[in-house]
């Protein structure tokens, strides 16, 4: 069973149901070593073949692992032999009765089902059915997972990672950053929801719908994600749950349904490794997020994907509580070449958010995690601050909110940092984590991580906060709290200084992984220049710029982006402070004006 406690005001759900008595026969059924293949069974002599077509050849198998927990396998393909213990797992389906009941795939239980599409004996499909609580009723259950895995082309027959001897889906587990058992590598798609499945009215829909992982130049790891969410109904939905509600779905339902989906979108998200250095031992290392947010987003209906190895034997449908998720013949979720759309073109948007993670420390599979609209200076998980969700990193990156998305989602690059911005964003901040001593990772809040942060809480950290003040879609006042009191003790205007803050924008419908990874290289090209053009200025004043030493040594193109960036910072400060010195005032207002437009040499040279 699990035990279930309140964390945080989130449940948190501990497996409890182990098995005690049984003594591991081997290192895989240990507590030691990582569980990659299913158990064998307690007792070869006692493994029991059932034939329910008289054929002559087995149907499914049963017996009993870890010390008397029943398994059974259901050949769906027909290619099972008189003396096989064990089913195959390109086209077959293990039911696993957790709670032993007596019933498979009922309250506890687990299933995990294969399809092979094309007949060439490797897997293209896994479906994972974990049910919880019986008693959990109109809302989610953490504890339950129904999760498609889809093989787009890969043909890996890698998918979800099950821990066997917890008989329970790890999908966060990993080696390393971000190396995931679970494949989230590459070129692939899974769908989620959470909820038990004799819960759900119609399996063909889900809540994460999909979720997409690109493999843009073919080396095996992902450099783009799509996540398009489709938040669910929940019947006689408790308040302060997440979810849409409309009993009217229900009303011709079995009284044991709780959710259902009407099929459009209403979250969708991409994000970007722009500089491609995601690699062995930094698999994950995503760099920029964008987050649509709209009750209406996108009717998908419309998008159904047919299945042909998904509709199981019928004859195994009397041994389960629940055997509706066995015979499918399609899917519906918005096709892959139709998701980028989706979010720059084709959806009903009302909010578009952005982040940057400007410490890149981020190793999470999914994105990085974005901050939210809300209060400055307030931190912690579900704190109503900008790192309110739990998996966002507490400092270190930098987001932007337009709240009518009347930018659709478009970027251009500000002069003053050389950096993307977000085109309509009425405000945004960036709470600095310099050196990264926050370092997020793969973020924690998962299993031995327990429900909290892996990160170090810092105790002070600077803020930038950016307003756009004119409506005109762009940045045009910078504030500054450079030493953690909260309070801003510098800002700079564009009004006040007559800068125009108008961009070119950076149309991102158009705008394919490739050309934005391209020019992020130019952007971190210009970065750095700016920093060489901002020493040279300092040093024109007589100032010593050696002590930079370190920052003038970059080895990568994100240390360019980023090293350049301080490069510039700094030498404005140093400025700024050499006139405010010497009592010039108007070099003050001048090195205002050369930060802010990005141009130092319009600076008044030393006389």
């Amino acid at each position: 069973m699990y035990e279930y406690k309140t964390v945080n005001n989130f449940l948190w759900i501990t497996l409890l149901y182990a098995v005690t008595a049984f003594v591991p026969v081997y290192g895989q059924e240990g507590e030691v070593l990582l569980p990659f293949r299913f158990p064998f069974p307690d007792d070869m002599d006692k493994v029991e073949r059932l034939d329910f077509d008289k054929d002559g050849d087995p149907d499914a198998i049963r017996y009993t692992i870890h010390g008397g927990i029943p398994v059974m396998w259901v050949d769906d393909d027909d290619d099972m032999k008189a003396n096989d213990w064990e089913g195959d797992i390109d086209n077959d389906c293990v039911l696993i009765d957790r709670d032993k009941d007596g019933t498979f795939a009922g309250p506890w239980d687990f299933s995990v089902d294969y399809g092979d599409e094309n007949g060439d004996g490797v897997a293209d499909v896994q479906l994972v059915v974990g049910n919880g609580d019986s008693a959990v009723r109109n809302e989610w259950d953490w504890a339950a997972d129904i999760m498609w895995f889809i093989d787009d082309g890969e043909q890996d027959a890698n998918f979800a990672y099950v821990d066997w001897n917890k008989i329970d889906l790890k999908c966060w587990e990993h080696y390393g950053h971000a190396n995931f058992y679970a494949d989230y590598h590459g070129q692939t798609t899974f769908t989620k929801m959470n909820v038990s499945s004799f819960r759900m009215h119609d399996f063909r829909y889900s809540w994460e719908n999909p979720f997409y992982f690109f493999d843009m130049d073919g080396d095996t790891h992902s450099e783009m994600a799509i996540r398009l969410e489709d938040t669910p109904v929940f019947k006689n939905k408790p308040e302060g749950i997440n979810g849409r509600v409309d009993n009217s779905l229900f009303k011709d339902l079995d009284e044991a349904i709780d959710v259902t989906f009407i099929g459009v979108l209403d979250k969708g998200y991409i994000s970007f490794d722009l500089d491609n250095d995601n690699a062995p031992s930094n698999e994950f290392d995503f760099d920029m997020s964008l987050q649509f947010n709209g009750e209406h987003g996108y009717d998908y209906n419309h998008m159904k994907r047919p299945f042909s190895s998904i509709d199981g034997l019928k004859a195994a449908d009397t041994l389960m509580f629940d055997s509706r998720w066995r015979h499918l013949s399609e899917l519906v979720y918005p096709t892959r070449d139709a998701s980028r759309d989706i979010l720059f073109k084709d959806g009903n948007w009302e909010a578009c958010w952005f982040v940057f993670d400007e410490d890149d420390d981020c190793a999470r599979w999914e994105r990085v995690e974005l901050l939210q609209p809300k209060e400055l200076f307030k931190t912690g998980m579900r704190n109503e601050g900008l790192d309110h969700n739990p998996q966002a990193d507490e400092i270190g990156d930098r987001g932007e909110f337009d709240l009518d998305n009347s930018g659709k989602g478009n970027l251009y690059i500000a002069p003053f940092d050389g950096r993307m911005h977000l085109y309509g964003a009425e405000w945004g901040a960036w709470r600095i984590d310099q050196d990264a001593y926050s370092y997020q990772g793969y973020g924690g809040l998962y299993d031995r991580s327990g429900y909290v942060r892996s990160q170090l809480k810092a105790p002070r950290f600077g803020t930038v906060k950016y307003s756009d003040t004119d409506g005109n879609g762009f940045i045009d006042l910078l504030e500054y709290d450079l030493n953690g009191d909260t309070l801003f003790e510098h800002n700079l205007s564009f009004k006040a200084l007559g800068i125009e803050d108008t961009n070119e924008i950076i149309s991102m419908q158009t705008t394919d992984y490739k050309v934005l990874s391209e020019l992020y290289q130019k952007m971190g090209d210009a970065i750095w220049d700016k920093g060489q053009r901002a020493l040279a200025t300092l040093e024109g004043f007589g100032l010593n710029t050696a002590w930079y030493a370190f920052y003038k040594q970059p080895k990568s193109l994100r240390e360019k982006y980023s090293y350049g960036y301080w490069i510039n910072f700094y030498c404005y400060w140093d400025l700024r402070k050499f006139f405010e010195k010497t009592g010039d005032q108007d070099m003050v207002v001048a090195t205002d004006k050369a930060f802010l437009s990005g141009k130092w040499e319009a600076l008044p040279k030393k006389k």
